[in-house]
């Protein structure tokens, strides 16, 4: 490279790192962006996006099995699970090819490689265990996201024990599955292979499914889960895996008894783990934790000039987290007046099973350990007239509000299209708008959204249809 110096470097082309690189350049900052494997990182290629074209592949054929209800006849239903694939990865590659050109247009120079720290303010790459180039920036951000948790004794072996990487190209539809972990990756894919037919079980070490859900959305879940056939097993855990050529013995331990049963393939979403090693934090001031980096509110690092955003620095797992903390660090740098630091109060959260879930805020539970009285709104799909039309009758608005002020403390959503809905209370949350402010406003009619505006009503007894 004939120029190695630039104002900001980032180690890491996922959603928090291409974001940040773009905002930076935005803001007249030189910019480079280090990425060791490919632009748009687990989410667009691995994660978010691929996932979601799957489960938009198991969303139709659901909905054609169910053509009858609609007045409509569907006759020699099937699916080829390889072109269900390969749609999926299809999506990734025009993602892919978009985040490149986005980059370039905004002259943002891409260095291909695996960067680490090598002294204040120098980064070196280096491309299959050879020297690339050593680059240098006052700022450095770190960006290099995270992989899958493995547990003692359930390692995946990518052939019977997978993770998301190999559920997302699978090679054959499992006519057994158990899927350890109940969080939104787990589920998804519990979901998606549930859908096309899988007998899936679900094995969650602590109380409930979806467990960073408000307690009543998961209750809600579980139920909807068991009656599309799915078996789960809450406080419980997988205390071993017994392998043979095609298949897996399973044994699982919950309340003081045992269970053994055999599946075809196993799927681990336990959780993951930052990607810490081999970026040269040794001999600097970077403090890690739990494989994670710890950062104050502008991610700043212990170490002058580095800072880390995404997975790499904490919970929530989430890419728009990620991409936030990268406008937020490079603004600061940049010296701009109006940066706040990140709220993770206003983080909304979404799972794309079926059906969907999604939430922004405080739970019920949450609200009242921190000491809120509350008021509590409800409202079910089945009171809502574009829900009826739809034939999406299952699921459930609710809201959480302070009862001493109308600040909307959570908001917490199951049915269809909840993943779409929820930002309306985010961009509430964001404007710290009360519930005067909520009920004075007007909502569309037919929507789904009616439903947001009579739960709202309903936590102070003004419901109107229901």
């Amino acid at each position: 490279m004939s120029d190695t110096s630039f104002d900001i470097i980032i180690i890491g082309g996922g959603p928090g790192g291409y974001v940040a690189a773009i905002r930076a350049a935005q803001l007249g900052l030189k910019t480079a962006v280090v990425e060791r494997e490919h632009l748009g990182g687990i989410c667009l290629n691995w994660g978010c996006i691929p996932t979601k074209a799957l489960l938009r592949s198991a969303e139709v054929y659901r909905n054609m099995k169910h053509a009858e209800a609609y007045g409509l006849s569907a006759q020699g239903i099937g699916f080829d699970l390889s072109k269900v694939v390969a749609r999926s990865r299809g999506v990734a590659g025009q993602l892919q090819a978009g985040v490149k050109h986005l980059l370039k247009k905004n002259k943002v120079t891409v260095v291909d490689g695996h960067g680490k720290l090598a002294g204040r303010g120098k980064v070196a790459v280096a491309k299959d265990g050879k020297a690339v180039a050593e680059l240098s920036a006052k700022h450095i951000i770190l960006a290099t996201g995270a992989r899958a948790r493995a547990l003692p004794g359930l390692e995946p072996d990518g052939k019977l024990v997978w993770t998301y990487k190999e559920a997302m190209v699978p090679d054959v539809l499992p006519k057994r599955l158990l899927v350890v972990g109940s969080g939104a990756i787990g589920i998804e894919f519990a979901s998606f292979f549930n859908a096309l037919g899988s007998d899936v079980t679900v094995v969650e070490v602590l109380d409930r499914v979806l467990p960073v859900e408000d307690e009543e959305i998961s209750a809600m879940a579980r139920k909807s889960f068991e009656k599309q056939g799915m078996k789960i097993r809450t406080s419980a855990a997988v205390k071993g895996l017994t392998k043979s050529a095609n298949e897996v013995k399973v044994t699982v331990e919950a309340s003081g008894k045992t269970e053994e049963f055999v599946v075809d393939r196993v799927i681990l979403a336990v959780g993951i783990v930052g990607n810490v090693e081999n970026l040269g934090l040794e001999n600097t001031k970077v403090v890690v934790e739990k494989t994670h980096v710890v950062i104050n509110p502008w991610m700043e690092t212990g170490e002058p000039g580095v800072y880390a955003i995404g997975d790499l620095a904490g919970p929530p797992w989430l890419a728009h987290k990620a991409s936030h903390e990268g406008v937020i660090c490079v603004e600061k740098i940049a010296g701009q007046n109006d940066v706040h630091p990140l709220n993770i109060r206003n983080i909304p959260g979404c799972t794309y099973c079926h059906p969907q879930v999604a939430s922004v805020g405080l739970s019920e539970a949450k609200a009242k350990e921190k000491g809120y009285q509350v008021k509590v709104g409800r409202f079910p799909f089945i009171g809502n007239g574009k829900a009826i039309a739809l034939g999406e009758t299952e699921g459930m608005v609710k809201t959480v509000f302070d009862a001493k002020t109308g600040e909307l403390l959570g908001a917490h959503m199951i049915g269809a299209e909840v993943t779409e809905l929820i930002q309306g209370y985010m961009v509430a949350k964001t404007l710290e708008t009360t519930e005067t402010d909520l009920m004075q406003a007007i909502f569309p009619h037919p929507t789904l959204s009616e439903m947001m505006h009579e739960s709202v009503l309903d936590a102070y007894g003004h419901a109107i249809h229901f």
